[in-house]
């Protein structure tokens, strides 16, 4: 829809700037909101105002670490907050971004997304979720938590998709005019990942070996619910978007 007014909560994040970015070069209004821009959607400062003329919440806020219960409770109000805030200002819908497998896991990071999905498919705005691949710069996520001159990757299978690539399927989505009604019950939830399959562990050595570190391949039982990773619940089902650069391209594409 053209002329619309969006918002982008957590928009100087790792996606939100990609989805600002987007959205600015398709031509539409954007009003960045994190708390760089003085607007802090947990205790709602600044929200209402923020809020004022928009049409659409793009909501890719994300809570910076992988504890369960702080993510929950952070998905929970963030959530809250932007759609009781959303309605008074009169926006009409909210899209968000979660995580492929999020229906499926039972700990940490991606089972508080549970959370976060139902809080806005049961909130005062009609919503609609975009389930994503984790993004290519996970892989240096791994290496920088382990620190010195030798890491242990998972050897799991993966489909890593860039963020600008998930950026672009939220702007189709929140741009789509069929978004604004709520989604039929029981219709598959829309999925953005990686154009191929891809070993953790290789992409961590692609990394590795610009970074002088040697990366060691290890089984993946150690990982936050191996089974449903070793049984693929982590992979995009079949009616997932398959877009953007492999991870090799992506990172050929970063300034060294």
């Amino acid at each position: 829809m053209s002329g619309e007014r969006f918002a982008v909560a957590g928009a100087t994040g790792r996606l939100g700037r990609h989805v600002v970015d987007v959205l600015r070069e398709r031509g539409h209004r954007v009003v960045p909101m994190s708390r760089a821009t003085g607007v802090d959607i947990i205790t709602g400062e600044g929200l209402a105002e923020a809020l004022v003329g928009v049409d659409v919440i793009v909501d890719v806020a994300s809570w910076h670490d992988s504890d369960q219960e702080a993510a929950t409770e952070f998905f929970r109000t963030a959530s809250h907050n932007l759609h009781e805030a959303g309605e008074r200002a009169g926006v009409g819908r909210v899209v968000a971004a979660s995580i492929i497998g999020a229906d499926k896991a039972t700990t940490g990071f991606i089972a508080a997304q549970q959370v976060h999905e139902e809080a806005h498919l049961s909130g005062l705005l009609p919503a609609r979720i975009l389930r994503a691949a984790q993004f290519h710069e996970l892989v240096g996520q791994l290496l920088d938590w382990q620190g010195g001159e030798v890491a242990y990757v998972p050897a799991v299978s993966t489909q890593l998709v860039a963020c600008r690539t998930v950026a672009e399927t939220l702007a189709d989505l929140a741009t789509d005019p069929w978004a604004a009604d709520r989604p039929e019950p029981g219709a598959p939830i829309p999925e953005v990942a990686g154009p191929r399959r891809e070993i953790l562990t290789e992409a961590a050595r692609l990394l590795g070996e610009r970074r002088g570190i040697r990366v060691v391949g290890v089984d993946g039982s150690g990982v936050p619910d191996a089974e449903i990773v070793a049984a693929g619940g982590f992979l995009p089902g079949p009616h997932a978007t398959l877009a953007g650069p492999t991870f090799g391209e992506w990172l050929d594409a970063q300034p060294r």
